[in-house]
């Protein structure tokens, strides 16, 4: 046996063990700070576990944390929530049937997978019984969902219809008063496309079978103006459009990520002239001048010391600028929901790791009978986020953090440079006990 060889061995070991040991967080919690006086906070859960889990639900949490009301049904997958000004709960919900209870059409799929039924329902908070619906089939689950729906003052309800790549809103018997095909406006051969698209990216964007997810159409916002604003998640677009399904803006450039990349959740601050962007490919949160299109700020890592747990974003799916200024942040795959003030710093906190619960969208409510706009007109328009992100060497490594997401069985906390080092601890082990053995 070498003896200065076993040695520098042992010595790897331990460094890296120790190295390993230190990045493992604590769960954190609420941190003490200023915010809104009635701090609790409504949000949609996806799924417990990872992605394909049929076990989501909605909740609301006061600011300790404390989980006061929650809502669900078996095998479901919840994204959009948001509180009434009757004091009921939107949620937009998708529940995963099997096979032989679809309509017949779906009974036909070759392979055998459920089909989903996408559900909009109102529900009474006191209760927790559906008092109003909307439901329609759709093939299967992924990819297929609803991931949005809002109430207008009119009482209809818009809708963003992913798995038939359309918006629309019904009125309360049930009746579609208004609908936007992104076949008609933005499909291959359209005007728009050919303006938009890039030349040689054609494919990239064309659609490709009836059901492909060739738009991820996530979000719709009703605007002032009377207009829609629609986001186009797999264009990396969001659209500003009329009654008459016109396209009167484009925010963003179809493959262009510098502006936004995947993007979920775009809200339009129309007294600041500005849209809040959960820019979830990009592992961050935009603010975009409305007129110039510039980012004018970007969030993507928090500061050190604000205990709650791997400082940067990842794959952020929700933000809303609240009434004092500062910015409620989903942040789906780190498992959380940050509060952020304008510099920057966590001001709350609400940790779901150990759930592993994908939050898809959280808005801040009252419980006392008043009522907050899930887009306040009135929010602070000095409330811009200060400027933190990666650059050059980390936007790697943060690239690298966000793939390793896909791997279920892996520890949140185990990024890029905590798996080499648990790699080569690993590595140095074996050849210490091959070196021991001889």
């Amino acid at each position: 046996m070498d003896t200065g060889r076993t040695t520098v061995l042992v010595l790897v070991v331990l460094l890296s063990t120790s190295l390993l040991a230190g990045v493992a967080y604590s769960s954190g919690s609420v941190q003490e700070t200023t915010t809104t006086d009635e701090r609790y906070t409504l949000f949609g859960v996806q799924a417990d576990g990872w992605f394909g889990y049929n076990n989501g639900y909605a909740a609301v949490v006061d600011e300790s944390g404390n989980t006061v009301w929650n809502w669900s049904v078996p095998n479901s997958r919840v994204f959009d929530t948001e509180q009434l000004e009757n004091g009921n709960i939107l949620i937009s919900v998708a529940v995963s049937v099997p096979q032989s209870e679809c309509p017949t059409h779906y009974q036909e799929d070759q392979y055998d997978r459920p089909c989903v039924q996408n559900r909009v329902v109102e529900v009474d908070y006191e209760s927790k019984d559906v008092v109003w619906e909307y439901s329609w089939f759709d093939a299967f689950p992924n990819h297929h969902e609803v991931h949005d729906a809002d109430r207008l003052d009119s009482g209809e309800t818009a809708i963003a219809d992913m798995g038939n790549h359309r918006a629309f809103t019904v009125d309360q018997s049930g009746t579609i008063t208004w609908e936007w095909n992104a076949s008609d406006h933005i499909s291959r051969g359209t005007e728009w496309f050919d303006e938009h698209v890039p030349e040689g990216s054609e494919e990239e964007f064309a659609r490709n079978g009836p059901e492909s997810d060739w738009t991820h159409l996530n979000d719709i916002d009703h605007l002032e103006n009377g207009n829609f604003l629609l986001s186009v998640r797999n264009y990396d677009v969001t659209l500003e459009v009329a009654r008459n399904e016109s396209i009167v803006e484009t925010y963003g450039e179809p493959g262009n990520h510098s502006i936004m990349n995947e993007q979920h959740n775009p809200n339009l601050l129309e007294n600041a002239g500005t849209l809040v962007v959960a820019d979830s490919g990009n592992d961050r949160i935009v603010e975009i001048n409305a007129s110039t299109q510039e980012v004018i700020s970007e969030y993507g890592s928090v500061p050190p010391g604000s205990n709650v747990g791997d400082p940067s974003l990842r794959w952020p799916r929700d933000a809303d600028r609240l009434p004092n200024g500062n910015t409620l942040i989903t942040d789906s795959r780190r498992f959380r929901i940050l509060e952020v003030a304008p510099n920057g710093t966590v001001v709350w906190s609400h940790l779901r790791q150990e759930e592993r619960s994908l939050v898809y969208e959280a808005d801040r409510i009252r419980l006392d009978g008043e009522y907050l706009p899930e887009e306040p007109s009135v929010a602070d328009t000095d409330g811009t986020l200060v400027t933190r992100t990666n650059r050059p060497l980390t936007d790697l490594y943060a690239t690298l953090d966000s793939y390793l997401a896909f791997v279920p069985f892996l520890p949140t906390w185990l990024g890029p440079l905590p798996l080499l080092v648990a790699i080569g601890d690993l590595g140095a082990g074996l050849l210490l006990v091959r070196e021991l053995r001889r």
